[in-house]
């Protein structure tokens, strides 16, 4: 199994690992359905993402729409997107979208063309299925992905 814990993996890479992203998809959707976890966070970082999709509000709106398409994720209002940021090195939009099981979050960091998003929801979904359409959306040459189960 490839661990996208630890160490930021290549496009080419996440699809040539597919069918074992997919099952630890599985494995994580079975363990949400059959045991206590409240919920599910996938925290994904994007390095070396296309800049012209990272700084374009009504791109990152489409993303937006498409993830939760992607992932059945039912949108609750309209995405938030808003750009700030006084220090150069951190500027860029920052994105909010409600969704009905809880939050979809991120910020695109123009100086580095970095893109860091966060998906958390009680619903189970597949979070490196989620992780390659990001990716791949945003044109990243890396990826790396964060899953933890939430549980108080």
């Amino acid at each position: 199994m490839i661990d996208l814990l630890t160490a930021p993996i290549n496009r080419a890479e996440l699809e040539r690992y597919g069918a074992e992203l997919a099952a630890a998809d599985d494995a994580l959707i079975t363990r949400c359905r059959t045991g206590t976890p409240w919920g599910l966070a996938a925290a994904i970082d994007l390095a070396a993402c296309n800049p012209r999709s990272i700084r374009d509000p009504q791109a990152i709106e489409r993303f937006t729409i498409a993830l939760c398409e992607a992932i059945a994720m039912r949108r609750f209002g309209a995405p938030l997107i808003v750009r700030f940021g006084a220090d150069p090195r951190i500027s860029g939009y920052s994105l909010a979208q409600l969704i009905e099981t809880s939050l979809i979050s991120g910020h695109f960091a123009e100086a580095s063309d970095a893109a860091y998003l966060d998906i958390f929801s009680c619903k189970p979904y597949r979070p490196y299925q989620a992780a390659r359409f990001c990716a791949a959306w945003f044109g990243a040459a890396t990826a790396r992905v964060s899953v933890t189960l939430r549980q108080a």
